[in-house]
């Protein structure tokens, strides 16, 4: 169909898993990108593989810590001036971080973890914004994750940092709004990725029998695809999305093919929003 057609695509943790899978399909749907993860072997292999498969387009590749903000424009740098341009950034980069009790677990991994979750976030978006506001357009894809919306006991790390992107997007998708500009969180959906392998052999010590027993269910039964995912990021990063902003939008549970049915109603709603519940939501009167 070609919907991102000339796109430029920056993409965070494209190596593997969701972020490899997202430039598979912005690379099928017409897109140039540029890859960027921490290892500089997987990156290539990354690259070396879509190269191959879609020798159209252009594939560009850096490794960058998008935790460090000095790596982070300097990669912005090289894919505005390889690609041309950026109409498109991805954040997909991220990791679990710590597993166990909040008082345990290493300090030093606890703030890693925040700064790769949620600084690597903000880096890129401090330096994608001012070009997509320059051109009046652009979009901004977070991958959020259950951490968001929910609880995840001895995962506190990644459950604060993943919370905190979703609300850094709510905010920012405001900030940006007269200028063309959307922001949207995504919620691929419990996948068989490096992360359920990490938390199988973390053990029921560190993450907890009923943690453990869903990974293990999922790890049996198989997850969701990452593929699901990958191309509600190219619904959202395609002009058919224009003006949906600010949401958190799950692969899985939400009708995401039919949201520009409704796009009125979600731009003067807090539908697919972060908001606190009162006892009045729940059929409570005190």
């Amino acid at each position: 169909m070609n919907t991102l057609f000339n796109q430029r695509a920056l993409i965070t943790g494209a190596s593997r898993g969701l972020g490899f899978a997202v430039a598979q399909v912005f690379l099928a749907e017409g897109a140039d990108v540029m890859l960027c993860g921490r290892d500089t072997n997987s990156l290539k292999s990354a690259q070396k593989k879509l190269v191959n498969d879609f020798p159209k387009h252009r594939v560009i590749a850096q490794a960058a810590d998008v935790s460090n903000a000095s790596q982070v424009r300097a990669l912005v740098k090289q894919s505005l001036e390889h690609l041309g341009g950026l109409d498109i950034a991805v954040c997909n980069a991220g990791i679990y971080g710590p597993k166990g009790a909040c008082e345990e677990v290493d300090w030093n991994e606890w703030e890693q973890t925040i700064a790769i979750n949620l600084f690597g976030v903000v880096h890129v978006c401090r330096e994608v914004v001012p070009h997509f506001k320059k051109r009046k357009h652009g979009k901004i894809l977070i991958l959020s994750g259950g951490g968001a919306t929910k609880p995840m006991p001895y995962f506190s790390a990644y459950g604060a940092s993943k919370a905190a992107v979703v609300r850094f997007g709510e905010t920012l998708a405001e900030e940006l709004r007269e200028f063309g500009v959307d922001v949207n969180c995504v919620a691929p959906g419990a996948m068989n990725t490096k992360f359920l392998d990490e938390a199988l052999e973390a053990g029921t010590e560190k993450i907890g029998r009923a943690f453990y027993e869903q990974a293990l269910k999922q790890k049996k039964e198989g997850g969701v695809p990452p593929e699901r995912a990958a191309a509600l990021c190219a619904f959202l990063a395609s002009s058919a999305s224009d003006g949906i902003t600010g949401k958190l939008i799950s692969a899985v549970w939400d009708p995401w093919e039919k949201l520009t049915e409704h796009r009125k109603e979600l731009s003067e709603s807090d539908i697919y929003t972060l908001r606190r519940i009162v006892p009045q939501d729940r059929g409570a009167k005190w």
